[in-house]
């Protein structure tokens, strides 16, 4: 059973930075692609930035690219988000999601942490 735990979100100001964790757990991740999306309130879900493994690319929405990096420790079946110069559009609740074949897109995906970005 495949699962994802997401921790390290919070209350930061503008400007500031937090490191989001997601421990993955019941398979193998090392040749999984891995990714980080994000709800703020009345919005749809959307991408924030994704980790192959073949390669171990990284790559990221325009609205966050240049601020966030995604980095992974594949003996520890985990990705982290390091989210530097926050803004308080960056508020959202944000998810820890698998891509697993063969299904077509990820999915798996975590419970979310909470990340709050005050002006």
């Amino acid at each position: 059973q495949v699962q994802l735990v997401e921790s390290g979100g919070g209350l930061v100001q503008a400007g500031g930075s937090l490191r989001l964790s997601c421990t993955a757990s019941g398979r193998s991740f090392s040749t999984i692609n891995m990714a980080w999306f994000r709800q703020a309130p009345g919005k749809e879900r959307e991408f924030v930035g994704a980790s192959r493994w073949s390669g171990g690319t990284t790559y990221f929405a325009d609205s966050v690219k240049g601020r966030f990096t995604i980095s992974r420790d594949y003996a520890k079946n985990m990705v982290y988000l390091q989210m530097n110069s926050l803004k308080p559009e960056d508020t959202a609740v944000y998810y820890c999601a698998a891509w697993v074949p063969p299904a077509a897109s990820y999915n798996y995906w975590g419970q979310g942490t909470q990340v709050t970005v005050s002006s």
